[in-house]
């Protein structure tokens, strides 16, 4: 009997051992997780899955990747897919939130853990891993159109896909700065859909349109047509312009510093390690802790957000180009997201 009740209280110790540690990581076939992505066309994405492979294997969770330029319905069908191949948890950069709702809310009322990366979904259940896309916007148009253009002047907007969520969330975020300069005056808004080479042709028919433009404001992937196409323009005096965070568009920026030395720009690093954050935050929800609702934001209150890294500008442009010496110049700037910045959302 006594060998019998020293296993036993062997046994207790370690139960009680292991409880103490809380909930212990998800099996590897429990850690089984979606990647639903509907763009391929930038440097970005790319970047974002392979932040996403990065974590996964940190994590020792398998990832099963939808990744490809498509439209809604082929968004959803990219969620039934992972669906039918048994995923616990889908991460998704949500090209629309409003057609993809029902086929995630159906995804979570089965127990799916669902995590949106780089758009902020309102979706009961769902959580985000994103920067806040309205402070990235307006950062660099508070330069723009406070510090550069006083708040007087005729501007130009050039915007990605109309309706996509993180296009929306940086317009209300440009929209919100206007309404503080009654004088500055939106003349021409057009879309260039995230594309450098639409940007630039873009960018050269607001130049040809024979209005007077003070300012261009423009996001990321698309400054550099828009640089591009006032440089090919011989113009007498350039309009200020906001920048991007990428490799070409910063390489470019010291090009024409050495031929324009009073050019001014800037680049507001828009991470794509929210990706890997997303991958972090369905591990820990996989696990079964539960988010800390004090610490979430955003405008649905299920947000967890990534600090915006930095600004460049022309003070610590040399500092950033020496960062990414050697980088492609597709080569979007970066942060770190580690295990502890997603703890953080999290309760203990």
């Amino acid at each position: 009997m006594k060998k019998i009740f020293a296993v036993l209280s062997v046994l207790v110790a370690l139960t009680m051992a292991l409880t103490a540690c809380g909930p212990a990581a998800p099996a590897a076939e429990e850690c089984l997780i979606g990647i639903s992505n509907s763009f391929v066309g930038s440097e970005w994405r790319a970047q974002m899955i392979d932040g996403m492979n990065l974590a996964a294997d940190e994590l020792g969770c398998t990832l099963i990747i939808e990744s490809a330029d498509t439209d809604v319905n082929g968004q959803i069908q990219q969620i039934n897919n992972l669906i039918n191949q048994g995923v616990k948890a889908i991460v998704i950069n949500p090209g629309d939130v409003a057609g993809l709702k029902p086929t995630l809310e159906e995804a979570i009322a089965d127990g799916i853990v669902v995590v949106a990366v780089d758009q902020e979904i309102d979706i009961p259940g769902g959580y985000n891993v994103v920067i806040d896309q309205k402070k990235w916007a307006m950062l660099s148009a508070e330069w723009l159109f406070g510090e550069r253009l006083k708040g007087e002047g005729n501007v130009t907007l050039l915007e990605g896909f109309v309706g996509h969520p993180a296009n929306e969330a940086r317009m209300a975020g440009v929209a919100e700065v206007l309404s503080k300069y009654p004088g500055i005056t939106v003349v021409l808004r057009d879309t260039g859909m995230w594309d450098p080479a639409t940007a630039q042709q873009k960018t050269s028919d607001f130049l040809a349109s024979g209005q007077q433009i003070d300012g261009m404001w423009t996001q990321d992937g698309m400054a550099e047509g828009m640089l591009l196409a006032i440089k090919a323009a011989n113009l007498e005096t350039w309009p200020q312009v906001a920048g991007e965070a990428r490799a070409s568009y910063l390489r470019l920026w010291k090009a024409t510093l050495a031929e324009k030395p009073d050019f001014v720009t800037v680049g507001v690093i828009n991470p794509p390690a929210v990706g890997n954050g997303g991958v972090r935050a369905a591990y820990l929800l996989l696990q079964g802790r539960k988010p800390d609702t004090a610490k979430l934001a955003g405008p649905f209150g299920n947000s967890m957000y990534v600090p915006i890294p930095d600004i460049v500008t022309n003070d610590n442009l040399d500092e950033w180009l020496a960062k990414i010496d050697g980088k492609a110049d597709s080569y979007t700037l970066d942060a770190e997201v580690d295990q502890a910045l997603i703890e953080g959302y999290f309760a203990p």
